[in-house]
């Protein structure tokens, strides 16, 4: 009894500096490698792997479609995992060397037939897709176990996503500069060298990860069977409402991203800008430093509310600049702030849901509920954020490197402005839903501890 108070006391203090260091490390890893897949693979697989529109776009469905549902499975694993160091920290170093090593055969580029080369990509990206959910779901799961404070998950998610916001930085600002520098004129060497590297990085992150990681609430954590985790989500509305506004968030994010150098390319006859645009979503960090202050004023559901229609009305603006790169760049800043703030704020109201669940049916389901708020979330929205603008100009009669017709142009200015504004804007309006919920989270948080208490 002692024991569990004495932990619980200790739960509620800050978290060290160089732990959160740590666990900033995790997302920057995560976004070195998956940034570069969401914001290059449909252009490496067209202009570079030789793949027609369609069929990259038909890999991005269908794979993203397939492994994402894989998160409830990583979910029942996290949930039925008990080691000496917890239930999520050691998939950080599990899965350190899969996540780098499929990534690395992503970008391999063997020569092969058309037929072969379909497959190598739909299998590589399959496997890809599947070892990031690997290392995805522990990020977001070990969370509720890292403190039970909720102003010191708060510090923590946001410490986290400016670690994945450098990630973010490095990956979409200096890829294309990578490539050239290491395969100079050899596009296929290029990408491959640059694969290897980011790989290498996103492998010591993990591990450093995992040994200055430490999870709390041990003495409560247990195995849990797959129909316990499935009955932590039993009438858990706002960790549904939670999922669906972040599979909006992905739609919204990824079809902005995904375009974002075919319309630099295209539209503006300035493929370089493309680099810059990425590197100004750094601005996120604007809106990710507010929240905490934002979140002391009003309600986290007002926030992400906020965050989305920011992000919708700043890629709005993206289709009134015209070729103003000045413009275009305003517009893109005023976007990424949104996103900064609609990004991270999904991350740290999940842990909120996983104490509904275990106040509402008695069973804290940290892993099933996190991975499909997380990893299914972005897998579902990713793979529908790039599948949607590759059809969009497949139908426009896009064609790899060739001068564009007047109807592709107008599809490619499209999918980068209009598109995602509207997913963020529908994003805004369930996340209003939520609400009702939120009031009711110092009263669980009461009668949790009161609950534990007694347990104890």
């Amino acid at each position: 009894m002692r024991s569990q108070i004495g932990e619980a006391i200790k739960s509620d203090k800050a978290v060290p500096f160089h732990r959160m260091l740590a666990y900033a490390s995790t997302d920057t890893a995560g976004n070195l490698l998956y940034t570069t897949v969401t914001t290059f693979i449909l252009y490496y697989y067209t202009d570079v792997f030789g793949l027609t529109v369609a069929a990259a776009g038909t890999i991005l469905l269908a794979a993203r479609i397939l492994d994402a549902f894989d998160a409830p499975v990583w979910g029942f694993i996290i949930d039925h995992t008990h080691t000496k160091w917890g239930q999520s920290r050691p998939y950080f170093l599990w899965m350190a060397f899969p996540f780098a090593i499929f990534f690395i055969l992503m970008f391999w580029s063997p020569d092969l037939s058309t037929t072969a080369k379909f497959w190598w990509a739909m299998i590589t990206y399959l496997l890809f897709g599947i070892s990031y959910t690997g290392v995805g779901t522990p990020i977001s799961s070990i969370l509720p176990n890292l403190t039970n404070n909720s102003e010191e998950r708060i510090k923590l998610n946001s410490t986290r996503m400016i670690g994945g916001n450098i990630g973010y930085f490095i990956t979409a600002s200096f890829t294309l500069t990578f490539v050239a520098f290491l395969g100079g004129s050899n596009a296929t060497a290029g990408w491959r060298n640059t694969a290897i590297i980011l790989a290498i990085i996103g492998f010591a992150l993990l591990l450093f990860a995992f040994f200055d990681s430490r999870e709390i609430n041990t003495s409560s954590q247990k195995s849990l069977s797959i129909m316990e985790s499935i009955r932590g989500a039993k009438h858990n509305w706002p960790w549904v409402i939670l999922v669906v506004v972040f599979i909006f968030y992905w739609l919204g994010n990824t079809s902005r991203t995904s375009v974002l150098i075919y319309y630099t390319q295209y539209n503006l006859g300035n493929k370089g800008f493309a680099s810059i645009l990425n590197g100004l979503v750094m601005v996120q960090m604007v809106g990710m430093l507010l929240i905490p202050f934002l979140v002391k004023k009003i309600k986290k559901t007002y926030v992400l509310i906020f965050g989305m229609c920011l992000a919708a009305f700043g890629q709005l603006m993206i289709a009134f600049v015209g070729s103003s790169l000045t413009g275009l760049a305003i517009a893109w800043c005023i976007a990424s702030v949104g996103t900064g703030i609609s990004v991270s704020m999904p991350f740290a109201m999940l842990s909120d849901t996983v104490d509904y669940g275990e106040w509402k049916n008695h069973i804290r389901a940290s892993g099933f509920l996190t991975a499909i708020g997380s990893s299914f979330a972005i897998k579902i929205g990713s793979g529908l954020g790039g599948w949607a603008p590759s059809m969009i100009l497949n139908h426009a009669g896009y064609k790899a490197g060739n001068t564009q017709t007047a109807s592709s142009l107008a599809a490619i200015r499209f999918c980068v402005s209009y598109l995602p504004a509207i997913f963020f804007i529908v994003g805004a309006a369930i996340m209003a839903l939520y609400l009702r919920y939120e009031k009711q989270e110092s009263q669980i948080k009461a009668d949790l501890q009161e609950r534990h208490g007694e347990v104890a």
